[in-house]
């Protein structure tokens, strides 16, 4: 069973809902070792005192805020339960906004809520409630000693805490080079995007997230047991001759290029009857379709 990583309760206006929080994805990335490539033994880190540098047991470390170079004060999980009691054992709902209000820039790492002890009724209600009215819920609430904003959005049976980054900690872009629809460079006819908006709608299809898979992961994995079939699990391969990559053209006829896509991707759906008709570029002929066998 997932071991809950946090207790406390949700808190708006004079509601107490008492929650247990759990992690909601996996992390499925390749988990590599680092190797000393003279013999192939794994490379450790030591956790050693820069004073003297002798090692130090867990039990020995504490944590520390440097409030001057090279002065700390000693901060115990008990002082940092303190500094605010009521914020870190409380998911704290200040507002309830549309969902549509906040851009997925902001979306962070999703944790679920479960009900805890006699919490069922009160959870139930505050999931039914949001969905009623299509709103999610923004609160603060701090995990391991770091105040997170959050929203609380239902789905399925389950509340959603999703921590949202501060508006903060999302950059300007400013001093990036972004076409403007008055770009004169970047200029779009009614035509190119009549084409652009069919092939959107030609490869447009219900969401199935179940037949996305991690591909180079799958692949790497089969590199990994070719090579061990191969008995080469101790062989390093250098770099080979990169293919050169084709030189980029300054004109680029973008219509033909939505034509040669529109004809690989047939359209379907009501997406697509919706969608604008084509209007072929000059000097090229519609993508002509597979006859039927």
């Amino acid at each position: 069973m997932t071991r809950t990583i946090w207790k406390g309760a949700i808190s708006f206006g004079l509601v107490h809902i008492p929650v247990e929080m759990y992690p909601a994805v996996v992390d499925n990335g390749l988990d590599l070792t680092m190797l000393d490539k003279r013999d192939f033994s794994p490379v450790g880190f030591k956790r050693y005192n820069k004073g003297n540098n002798k090692a130090v047991a867990w039990d020995d470390i504490v944590k520390g805020y440097e409030y001057t170079e090279g002065e700390y004060v000693v901060l115990s999980d008990e002082d940092l339960r303190q500094a605010n009691p009521e914020a870190t054992a409380t998911i704290d709902i200040l507002a309830f906004v549309d969902a549509g209000d906040v851009p997925p820039l902001y979306y962070e790492q999703p944790y679920y809520l479960a009900p805890g002890k006699g919490g069922d009724k009160v959870y139930a209600l505050l999931r039914e409630a949001l969905r009623a009215v299509g709103k999610i819920g923004i609160a603060t609430v701090v995990i391991r000693v770091k105040q997170h904003l959050a929203a609380l959005v239902c789905i399925g049976d389950a509340i959603v805490l999703n921590t949202l980054r501060y508006a903060s900690e999302i950059r300007e872009t400013d001093d990036l080079d972004l076409p403007t629809r008055s770009t004169r460079t970047a200029a779009v006819s009614d035509k190119e995007l009549n084409m652009a908006m069919a092939l959107v709608a030609g490869m447009s299809e219900e969401w199935k997230p179940e037949q996305y898979r991690d591909t180079y992961r799958e692949d790497v994995i089969a590199l990994v047991e070719k090579k061990v079939k191969a008995k080469e699990t101790k062989t390093i391969t250098m770099p080979g001759k990169q293919k050169e990559r084709p030189r980029s053209r300054n004109v680029v006829d973008l219509v033909a290029l939505l034509q040669q896509s529109i004809g690989k991707k047939p359209c379907k759906g009501p997406a697509a009857a919706a969608a604008p008709k084509a209007v072929p570029a000059k000097g090229h002929a519609p993508a002509r379709r597979k006859s039927a066998a």
